[in-house]
């Protein structure tokens, strides 16, 4: 009997979507092999976890390895949407064995929140915590910084499918369609492979700087991943140590470079790419400036008694919310209003697009830019032939018109996700920041969702609006909502 259209195609892509839940239970051998080490007690939820989770992806695969087939570019957008949706579910098992009392929706936020990389948490106590649940965690994070589609194109070419229209859907920015080597395969390796020594080397930056090994593991995943979890609750207040700042500092902003600009830079070996990308430079000025902005601003209003300490608690503040990867030394919410402020906002567009941040990215708002500068310019000059240049190459009215939906959908979201907590009561400085730091990834807003609290405080519908708001941001918008559109289900 021939299958209807929408369902045969659901069939090939619940397929595909089987070896990825598989390597998720695979991945959860690695925390488990740590409570074994430690011996701390986390051994049966992940033995559990780890069994539930691989035969759920192995059922399904036998379940429907009769629709295999090429999946089209409308399949991979469908596969990144079940992925990010179902592979939280997947992942709150070892939470719900381990931590009695915890509730599936405070689950999944934690969950979702890793493997967003948005870095907000409902959980307290983190520094009691078995070790291997913080270590899953954070494994979640990295995992999820680089895109566990994108892992799965780079090591499952086998599974016969689009690699390109997996890579396309997952990945992020106005400018997707760019190639790095003629096989997607090797292009997500190699993407893979330079985020994986960067890794190492943050890992082992932080071991020098005067963190324990286990630590510098946990916070080389967070840190590259732009995700912001850690296993103390006071983050990295806990250290209070320069050094490791300094090395946290170095990293988001490599974290919040295009991975492509690395991959050419290592290629190549020269920095050259760094220095002819036009968003890698106005991100790197964006962070030295408002770093410096702020710093000069708390030291005159009398926050820190010297230059120095406005400087470093600044700097480190700053590009953390900035890049999104939301790590806190001090709690800024007790900053004057226009610290915080201007933090939140540079979360929504600072980082570059194919980096591990969230927001809208900063090639976005260089194109808005720019657009709005043509058109002054054309009021001025209104039978002149403009051009948009980027990087000294015009960009297509079809680019332009794809980012100013992009930024109407984004506002929109925003406003009613913020409208929808505000009607539950939340006020408006707690509500609008868990927005943004949902939408963005960011993790830390102000008011309730403050640096030192998490949103353990809100409501399961507030935190199903959060996780909505996360899941949006990371998949930027389109790739999600496009399935929910009916024309996506007619052949």
């Amino acid at each position: 009997m021939r299958l209807p259209f929408a369902l045969a195609r659901t069939l090939s892509v619940l397929h595909v979507l089987s070896l990825v839940i598989m390597i998720g239970g695979v991945s959860m051998l690695v925390p488990l092999g740590l409570s074994h080490a430690l011996g701390d007690g986390a051994e049966p939820a992940f033995d559990r976890s780890a069994l539930l989770t691989f035969a759920a992806g192995a059922l399904t695969w036998l379940g429907t390895r009769r629709f295999k087939t090429e999946l089209q570019v409308r399949d991979g957008f469908l596969l990144v949407a079940l992925a990010w949706t179902l592979m939280p579910a997947f992942a709150t098992a070892p939470l719900l064995l381990q931590l009695p009392g915890l509730s599936f929706t405070r689950a999944y936020f934690e969950a979702a929140s890793a493997l967003t990389a948005t870095g907000s948490t409902v959980l307290s106590g983190l520094d009691e915590l078995p070790a291997s649940i913080n270590f899953w965690r954070c494994q979640l994070q990295w995992m999820g910084g680089m895109g566990v589609i994108v892992l799965a194109v780079a090591i499952l070419p086998l599974l016969g499918v689009g690699g390109a229209q997996l890579f396309k859907a997952e990945t992020a920015g106005p400018m997707k369609d760019t190639k790095l080597t003629p096989r997607i395969t090797q292009t997500a390796k190699g993407l893979w492979l330079i985020y994986a020594l960067l890794t190492l080397a943050c890992v082992v930056a932080y071991h020098l700087a005067g963190m324990d090994w286990l630590e510098a593991v946990m916070h080389g995943f967070t840190t590259l991943s732009l995700g912001g979890f850690s296993n103390h609750d006071a983050s990295f207040a806990h250290f209070n140590a320069p050094a490791i700042e300094a090395v946290a500092i170095v990293f988001m902003m490599l974290g919040g470079i295009n991975f492509a600009i690395h991959f050419r830079a290592v290629l190549r070996r020269r920095f050259v790419p760094y220095l002819r990308d036009p968003e890698t430079k106005a991100f790197l000025a964006l962070m030295v400036g408002s770093s410096l902005v702020v710093a000069g601003y708390l030291r005159l209003a009398g926050v820190y008694p010297d230059a120095w300490s406005a400087f470093r608690y600044a700097a480190f503040n700053v590009i953390s919310v900035a890049t999104t990867t939301g790590y806190a030394s001090t709690d800024f919410a007790k900053w004057p209003i226009f610290a915080p402020m201007v933090m939140m906002l540079l979360c929504t567009f600072a980082t570059c697009a194919g980096s591990t941040g969230g927001g809208i990215k900063m090639v976005r708002a260089l194109i808005m830019l720019k657009q709005a500068v043509r058109e002054f310019a054309r009021i001025v000059h209104p039978h002149a032939v403009l051009r948009l240049k980027y990087g000294g190459e015009p960009v297509e009215n079809q680019v332009i018109f794809a980012v100013l939906a992009f930024m109407l959908v984004y506002g929109c979201v925003m406003i009613i996700a913020t409208l929808a907590l505000l009607a539950t009561g939340l006020d408006l400085t707690s509500a609008y920041t868990a927005v943004i730091a949902s939408l963005s990834n960011t993790g830390s807003g102000l008011g309730e969702v403050g640096p030192t609290r998490n949103f353990a405080g809100l409501s399961p519908f507030q935190l199903w609006v959060c996780v909505a708001s996360m899941l949006l941001g990371r998949l930027e918008l389109f790739s999600l909502l496009v399935v929910f559109t009916p024309g996506f289900w007619r052949r």
